[in-house]
């Protein structure tokens, strides 16, 4: 798996990386996070929702942050609260056993503890924030085996001090609040990229402090649509996500298409079963499925002894931008710590597009 050699502040802001059940060995993903790692001259900070990783996995990590600590690099951990069993996907909680806690603590920095009822759902890494070549990786993919093995994901890593500058205060708010609450309550005005040779304009957002501005502008973005609605989505909770789908597919003009994970979301439909205000939910998101024709990862239902091979993506593709990050698309994701990057740049967009092809006609 590439490097991240084309990064070049200026010149080309942006790089992505996609993932897909066995499209690349774990290995190859724990060589990428040990490069970007690598890289760092000052500090590391890592907001990581689930970080277990078998022996040799997590010795390339351990050996990539030990490396970097021996030269003076300040590294600090902030991870979420391990998970309740069973997890809750009805409340925005991925399938997790505990174990992460126990990993962290093992490596030896100074670490937070994340709280609470709410999850702390990133997985972003801010390298260098206040020095000369700041970045920042982030997207949908976790620290297991499984993520960087057997679930379809993608990885941004961004070299723009303005939006690394923005990661890094909201890994300061987890730092300092040690849950949740008051972290992400500011906005951060669209920043100019390159990607590409072209320019590239980036919106960034972060929950809970944003999170209804998040659902509001994802929903806005689909609602406003003129060409094409492409969806690539473990699960699809949101009310106003699938408002606003329901409502282009009743008008037509729109192309809607693109896959979820049908297994995870079954789970989900079943549960709202019980709740009579998400019952009308059931119905849109069958509507959707059938008239989108959207194609289905029959993933293993979770338990803690199958592979946890969900299609783990949270992308959508709205005309030529691109939306995605840690956030899933539902209700719940807007009171966990999340981070959100819509992206406008007909070049990824295009990329993405490609990427979601293939997986199209792996699952359809």
């Amino acid at each position: 798996m590439e490097g991240w050699a084309e990064l070049r502040p200026g010149q080309q802001d942006l790089a992505v990386r996609f993932l897909a059940e066995g499209a690349q060995r774990a290995e190859e993903v724990a060589a990428l996070v040990a490069e970007f790692i690598g890289g760092a001259r000052q500090t590391l900070d890592l907001a990581l929702y689930d970080c277990r990783l078998s022996a040799p996995l997590g010795a390339a990590l351990a050996g990539a942050l030990r490396e970097r600590a021996a030269v003076g690099v300040e590294i600090r951990i902030v991870y979420d609260a391990d998970k309740p069993e069973p997890p809750q996907p009805q409340a925005g909680m991925d399938p997790a056993e505990p174990g992460t806690g126990a990993f962290i603590q093992s490596l030896g920095y100074p670490f937070r503890r994340i709280g609470g009822p709410k999850l702390m759902h990133n997985k972003f890494i801010v390298r260098d924030a206040a020095g000369p070549e700041p970045r920042v990786w982030t997207g949908s993919t976790n620290f297991t085996d499984d993520a960087w093995a057997l679930q379809e994901n993608n990885i941004v890593a961004i070299a723009a001090p303005a939006i690394v500058a923005a990661y890094a205060r909201d890994f300061a708010d987890l730092w300092r609040e040690r849950h949740n609450d008051d972290t992400g309550e500011f906005d951060v005005p669209p920043v100019a990229l390159r990607y590409d040779g072209a320019p590239l304009t980036a919106q960034l957002f972060f929950s809970p402090g944003r999170g209804e501005a998040i659902d509001s502008a994802v929903a806005a973005r689909v609602a406003a649509a003129t060409r094409r609605v492409r969806i690539c989505s473990m699960l699809l909770n949101s009310g106003a996500l699938l408002n606003a789908l329901l409502a282009l597919l009743e008008a037509g003009r729109v192309e809607v298409d693109g896959l979820y994970d049908q297994t995870q979301m079954g789970d989900v439909l079943r549960q709202w079963e019980t709740v009579p205000k998400n019952l009308w939910k059931i119905g849109a998101v069958g509507e959707i499925v059938a008239r989108a024709g959207l194609a289905g990862k029959r993933s293993h239902r979770y338990r803690p002894d199958t592979p946890h091979d969900f299609m783990h993506n949270k992308v959508l593709i709205v005309d030529d931008t691109v939306i995605t990050g840690s956030y899933n698309f539902s209700r719940s994701a807007q009171f966990n710590a999340e981070n959100l990057l819509i992206l406008d740049s007909p070049a990824l967009a295009a990329r993405y597009s490609e990427y979601l092809d293939g997986l199209v006609a792996r699952y359809a």
